[in-house]
């Protein structure tokens, strides 16, 4: 038999840990060390992701409000525009009061308050007032343009003396751009139509100018102060005078004897308001005038009175006309010019119709 054998080995003890020099103390957690372990990989994953407290900044405000006198001062400042705020105005409509309003000096009708209708009001009204500048550009243009004089030195009732030029109304440049202005002022300030292209074919533009006060240079500014715009034409209408509109309007009393007036149907309406008809019957008449305007400050001078007379000596070379006798029209005039065509043309002036030649 085999011997039995002994065990000489035996396992070793743990290792123990060593003790400190120094005696422990009283501050030194007496709890073991925790024991460390492996982390798993979503472990990992959150702790780098999520953000630890100490990488977080603390934000700084900042304060916009002033500190010391300034803070006072801006306190104020608050309470001072919380007071203006606090002062309110009252408004009311006024529903019974128009926008509308009628110049005194031009007759224009705009709406208050409104800045185009405002500005166009106020060039309008220099214009009708005082007339339109003719200088030293027009003037330069005058020969190209073939505007021609016919009376210099003329005078007035005032003393004051201008003259007067005539042209066709196909011109161009500074003096074209100048007639359409004219044209437009006459419209507004008549209350008329514009002229078509094919009736100012057939006019001719005479023109009032007068020199300027202040102007005292060689070549000084003028104003244009009149215009009258003479057409040629074939036919118009003669007047009904008093005596014609009396007979067709009165009718005899009841019982009476006197023989029935014929009706007013044979007679054309122009303008009632100032009772003015006209025979039907179409007669033989060489010149008309669509157009005639004198600025307001210049009126009662004897400006129309001298432009009619040149138009009607200059219209047809060769050829002048009397009024008096029927040989030239105007057209649909206004209460100021009745006045006009009957002091000038003493009763023979007629009326006609300027789209005619149409």
């Amino acid at each position: 038999m085999a011997p039995d054998m002994k065990r000489t080995y035996t396992t070793r003890a743990s290792r123990l840990p060593l003790l400190p020099s120094t005696p422990p103390s009283d501050l030194a957690s007496s709890s073991p060390p925790p024991v460390k372990r492996k982390r798993s990989f979503l472990e990992e994953t959150t702790v780098q992701n999520s953000p630890t407290p100490s990488s977080k900044r603390p934000r700084k405000s900042i304060s916009l409000l002033p500190k010391g006198k300034d803070a006072q001062k801006g306190k104020k400042g608050v309470s001072d525009a919380s007071k203006k705020q606090q002062k309110l105005t009252q408004l009311h409509f006024a529903l019974d009061v128009t926008v509308l309003k009628t110049c005194e000096h031009c007759d224009l009708s705009y709406t208050k308050g409104a800045p185009d209708d405002e500005s166009l009001h106020r060039k309008h009204c220099a214009r009708v007032q005082r007339g339109l500048e003719w200088g030293r550009e027009e003037e330069r243009e005058a020969l190209k343009a073939n505007v021609e004089e016919l009376a210099a030195g003329v005078k007035l009732k005032n003393g004051t003396k201008g003259r007067m030029v005539f042209f066709r109304p196909d011109v161009g440049g500074k003096i074209g751009t100048k007639l359409a202005t004219l044209l437009e002022t006459m419209s507004l300030a008549l209350s008329s139509p514009p002229l078509s292209a094919a009736v100012l074919k057939q006019c001719k533009i005479y023109l009032f100018l007068l020199p300027t006060s202040s102007s005292t240079s060689l070549t000084p500014r003028e104003k244009i102060v009149g215009c009258v715009i003479a057409q040629r034409i074939s036919t118009a209408m003669a007047i009904a005078t008093d005596a014609d509109v009396a007979a067709r309007t009165s009718t005899p009393a009841p019982g009476s004897k006197a023989p029935v007036r014929r009706p007013l149907h044979s007679l054309i309406p122009v303008d009632t308001s100032s009772n003015l008809y006209v025979h039907p019957a179409p007669l033989p008449t060489p010149m008309g005038i669509p157009r005639l305007f004198v600025s307001s400050a210049h009126r009662r001078l004897g400006i129309a009175t001298h432009l009619l007379t040149a138009a009607a000596k200059n219209f047809i070379l060769g050829c002048p006309l009397d009024p008096t006798k029927g040989e030239i029209a105007f057209t649909q005039p206004t209460g100021a010019g009745k006045s006009v065509l009957e002091a000038w043309g003493k009763g023979g002036i007629r009326i006609y119709e300027e789209e005619q030649g149409r």
